[in-house]
């Protein structure tokens, strides 16, 4: 089976939770338009977003995003700034009623911060929470309101690496934010109304946001939305309404352009399984490591364990860094390891650290 090549002597081995790592090439590419974009002799970085350039940049990562999500007739995509947090207040301000209501599911921190921004501009109800048990499984046979406005779930988190296999089947409007894991793996996208994914994860650097929304769900609420956060006028603007965050979106459609290129999602799924099969095999098996995330709801794209022995952390620490390992910290708000599988990370990437994880074993255990 193919597998992600890169000279690994020559690079750190980047497992950093976000901004992530992006190919090589693509790296090389987008460096080489900062200087001279499209054969220009001008710089992206100070071209006008209005020149016929950049207007075929946007058209074509508009149209490639939904291709590689396999939507078509009836979706818009639309890059915007502000990051996915943005889309916290965004995505009620578009679809929540004022007399109506929206159901939440919160599987983890971003997942609550988007509940708190909602809960700002309208009515929601949270109605499955893994909250109780630390975020470290996926919450399963809820019942979906039939009256509510929408429904907004997180289809991975970061911080306590879990993410959803399987998606709710539902009558009212679907929202997902898949910042993390977008473009990862084969998902019927037609289930969601409503997708979006800040890039900095899985798809460019920070400073741009992919928003992927089915027309015919807005306009309905009756609400007065300011037009720089209403989802129809950056439609009807073509996600040019106001200056686009230029670089990032540019980036964001090299990275999808070599997503296609090598096979898309389909082949980039395969190699994500085996570099999430390799590692939790090595955290299932080694005597000093123990995963957080309950089995059946584990992350392929964040994956989260714990030392068994706490005191021994300065040891395994220093050996990960000699090891040219990068990023692999837990989140600041629950501590011990994160390793995150970001498409571009190479599955020899993966393999340093398996090795790093036996080696420690060998010597402490």
């Amino acid at each position: 089976m193919e597998t992600l090549m890169t000279d690994v002597k020559k690079k750190v081995h980047n497992f950093s939770a976000g901004p992530g790592i992006l190919p090589q090439e693509v790296l090389k590419q987008a460096a080489e338009a900062c200087i001279n974009f499209d054969n220009l002799h001008l710089s992206l970085l100070e071209i006008s977003h209005r020149s016929k350039n950049f207007e075929a940049v946007m058209q074509e990562a508009r149209a490639l995003a939904k291709e590689l999500l396999g939507l078509g007739d009836g979706y818009q995509a639309i890059f915007l700034g502000g990051g996915a947090s943005m889309q916290f207040c965004m995505v009620p301000m578009n679809l929540l009623k004022a007399e109506g209501y929206a159901a939440y599911v919160n599987t983890g921190v971003w997942a609550s911060k988007a509940i708190k921004e909602a809960q700002i501009i309208g009515n929601t109800k949270i109605i499955a929470s893994s909250e109780g048990k630390k975020f470290n499984y996926v919450p399963r046979n809820y019942p979906i309101p039939g009256d509510a406005d929408y429904m907004h779930i997180t289809s991975n988190n970061t911080i306590y690496g879990t993410q959803m296999k399987n998606f709710p089947i539902s009558r009212i409007p679907v929202v997902c934010d898949m910042s993390s894991d977008i473009f990862s793996r084969k998902i019927d996208c037609k289930k969601f109304d409503l997708i979006y994914a800040g890039a900095q994860k899985n798809m460019g650097p920070a400073g741009c946001t992919l928003v992927v929304v089915k027309e015919s769900i807005l306009g309905k609420t009756g609400r007065k939305i300011p037009s720089i956060l209403d989802y129809s006028k950056h439609i009807k603007g073509e996600s040019m309404y106001n200056t686009p965050p230029v670089f990032p979106i540019y980036v964001s459609l090299l990275t999808m352009r070599w997503l296609k290129k090598h096979g898309g999602v389909e082949w980039i799924e395969k190699i994500n399984n085996q570099k999430a099969n390799l590692l939790y095999g090595e955290i299932d098996r080694n005597s000093l490591f123990t995963g957080t995330a309950e089995k059946d709801g584990r992350s392929n794209m964040n994956i989260t364990f714990l030392l068994n022995k706490p005191e021994l952390e300065p040891e395994f620490d220093k050996m990960w860094k000699e090891a040219d390992i990068s990023g692999i910290r837990g989140h600041r708000d629950v501590g011990g390891y994160r390793a995150s599988l970001y498409n571009a990370l190479p599955l020899e990437s993966v393999q340093v650290l398996v090795d790093v994880m036996k080696e420690f074993e060998k010597k402490f255990a």
